[in-house]
């Protein structure tokens, strides 16, 4: 999804989604079908609407882009011959009691945030796939992004965490703090992974992630609402 709708956003071209992908993210906030018979038939019978874009150091991104643990997880899921939901879950298992928090200096439009976090995510839509939702108020039509710093919680809360992300209410968690903004600079201590809708790439200390207003058009599900 992310190669195709890189290669066509601000082009006025339309984007269909048939979803294939292990988390399917922005197909589910969408609400395009997961039924690939019922997906396509979107094609021709769902109604088009204009979407957000982000940007991280000028790489597109269109559901979720991050640093921190989940971007661990991506590189890491991204040699694994198996893929789907299972081998993620197991990955991020093995992976969550090495990898350790690191400390952001982040600015949102502006004003200065310092942080140590497990995750930040900048989020479009609302959730990261699976209708796993990290920050459920997102709009992909809002010009704005979500900023999500996760801190560390105890692995005993890990459960507690993975409902309230099903359930849409991680905004209520004492380990999530999140902000709005268009323009977020970030300085990190190192070198490493972050990831573009679930794809992994090496980013140097300083990143830009910036909003791209109404710059996508999508093949939306017959359902979906304006959020």
């Amino acid at each position: 999804m992310n190669e195709v709708a890189s290669a066509i956003v601000g082009t006025g071209t339309k984007l269909g989604i048939v979803p294939f992908g292990s988390g399917n993210g922005l197909s589910r906030f969408l609400q395009i079908p997961m039924d690939p018979v019922k997906a396509i038939q979107t094609l021709s019978t769902g109604q088009v609407e204009m979407i957000d874009s982000g940007t991280l150091n000028g790489r597109p991104f269109f559901n979720m882009a991050g640093m921190g643990f989940d971007a661990h997880i991506a590189e890491v899921f991204s040699h694994d011959k198996k893929r789907g939901f299972i081998t993620y879950i197991k990955s991020a298992f093995e992976e969550i009691n090495k990898y350790k928090p690191e400390l952001y200096q982040v600015e949102i439009d502006g004003k200065k945030i310092e942080r140590e976090a497990f995750m930040l995510s900048f989020a479009n839509s609302s959730q990261y796939g699976n209708d796993a939702h990290i920050s459920p108020k997102a709009s992909v039509q809002d010009g704005l992004l979500d900023v999500c710093f996760i801190k560390q919680f105890p692995f005993w809360r890990l459960i507690e965490m993975g409902i309230r992300m099903m359930t849409k209410t991680t905004d209520g968690s004492q380990y999530l703090e999140i902000f709005r903004g268009k323009q977020i600079k970030v300085k990190r201590a190192g070198s490493g992974p972050v990831h573009l809708d679930g794809e992994p790439h090496m980013e140097g200390t300083e990143l830009i992630i910036e909003i791209v207003p109404a710059s996508l058009k999508v093949i939306t599900g017959v359902d979906y609402k304006k959020v």
